[in-house]
């Protein structure tokens, strides 16, 4: 551990490397980031006194990342308000419905197409109908779109999937690792997931007066002190009670949302997002191993054109359904499509259950790809909808017409 400090920093160095060649050619860093993770890590050489396998520190980094997740999703959770997301509570729950279904029902027939065994198919439908909360968030804060119309439904899908998760995750931990399943412990663990979050929206609502109050606090260093120990401590106890931790600051940036201090706290936050989001996206790179890849890519690619293909048509009738145009709802589709954490939770579990090895490789190339393609996609969207605008004819502007000044 004595050159804990150095291979960080060397990390480090990488990372800034790659957000300076990703500003240059104004591209989104997340994929410039994850290919980097992937180049370096265990697999990689050691030059000299740099060692680009990062071992020692692999622990330490994958933490920084877990922040990052962290501070992505406590931002966006800042950007809206919980009064809209209640009154859009209806759109939320129909497009969450259409979205998870839509997927998983893709999934499963993919799995039969493909002849997985039907463990290996469920974890397959269960990684491809859960979308990345922390690429989303990025992508949201990147593309400058967290005042778009469309971003409520966007985030309300996020919750949704985060529910799906809990029932999917402990539904399946009873069938593969105990061998049997309670209903009563899924309802259980799906009422307490829903009961967390209304919570939530409750504080927010109601409880905005008593954090004001409790926020009021002038000095700078305490203020933030005391916002961090609040993040963390309730992203912590929400892994406690089978919610994601990313949800959890999620709701709790909803919350601050609410107070008078929501544009103090934002404003100290954009440093630490920015910072521990980039490890983050390293880190995940860091954990794909290149060698193991070649014999899951025509599985994972299929995977992911279905993906591409079912999160266009979830996001369209999810859109409409809730009324918004077809341009707000091309960009749903297209927003929600990156692959991240949560498939390789729901794979992890397929493979601590010792299911078929191919779930390892055939995971980290499907997740790569749409974290990769996810977000050139919704950079892109404004010119894919134009272009599929042609060919439906979903909206024609009429040309001005040129008025005529008398003597031309």
């Amino acid at each position: 551990m004595d050159h804990l400090v150095f291979e960080v920093g060397t990390a480090l160095v990488l990372v800034a490397i790659a957000a300076i060649i990703a500003n240059k050619l104004k591209f989104s860093i997340i994929p410039f980031l994850i290919v980097l993770g992937m180049l370096v890590g265990p697999h990689a050489p050691t030059i000299g006194i740099i060692d680009l396998t990062f071992v020692e520190s692999k622990e330490i980094i994958q933490f920084l990342g877990r922040i990052g997740v962290l501070f992505l999703l406590f931002y966006l959770g800042l950007e809206f308000s919980v009064g809209k997301l209640m009154k859009s509570g209806r759109n939320i729950v129909v497009g969450g419905s259409l979205y998870v279904a839509i997927n998983f029902v893709l999934g499963l027939l993919y799995g039969f197409i493909v002849g997985m065994p039907w463990m290996e198919t469920l974890i397959i439908a269960g990684l491809v109908s859960v979308s990345s909360s922390a690429i989303v968030a990025k992508v949201l804060v990147d593309l400058k779109r967290t005042a778009n119309p469309e971003t409520e439904l966007i985030l309300g899908i996020i919750l949704f999937d985060d529910i799906f998760l809990a029932l999917f995750l402990t539904t399946m931990s009873g069938v593969l690792l105990a061998g049997s399943t309670s209903v009563l412990g899924i309802i259980t663990s799906v009422l307490i997931s829903v009961g967390y979050m209304l919570l939530f929206f409750f504080i927010a609502r109601k409880g905005s007066p008593l954090l004001n109050k409790w926020l009021n606090i002038k000095s700078d260093e305490i203020f933030i002190i005391v916002i961090f120990a609040t993040l963390f401590f309730v992203a912590g106890f929400s892994e406690t009670l089978h919610v994601a931790e990313a949800i959890g600051a999620l709701l709790l940036g909803l919350v601050f949302s609410e107070t008078d201090y929501r544009d103090r706290i934002e404003h100290m936050v954009v440093p630490f997002r920015d910072f521990f989001g980039a490890i983050f996206f390293f880190s995940f790179g860091l954990s794909i191993d290149p060698s193991t890849l070649a014999g899951a890519i025509w599985l994972a690619l299929g995977a992911a054109a279905l993906t591409i293909a079912g999160n266009f048509v979830a996001g369209m009738i999810s859109g409409r359904k809730a009324g918004l145009s077809h341009k707000a709802s091309t960009n749903i589709g297209l927003t929600i499509m990156a692959r991240g954490e949560f498939s390789i939770i729901v794979a992890n579990l397929g493979i601590t259950a010792g299911l078929s090895p191919i779930l390892t490789p055939f995971t980290a190339l499907y997740v790569l790809i749409l974290a990769i393609i996810g977000p050139l996609l919704a950079k892109e969207s404004k010119n894919i909808y134009k272009f599929l605008n042609k060919i439906f004819k979903w909206s024609n502007t009429p040309e001005k017409k040129k008025i005529k000044v008398p003597g031309e």
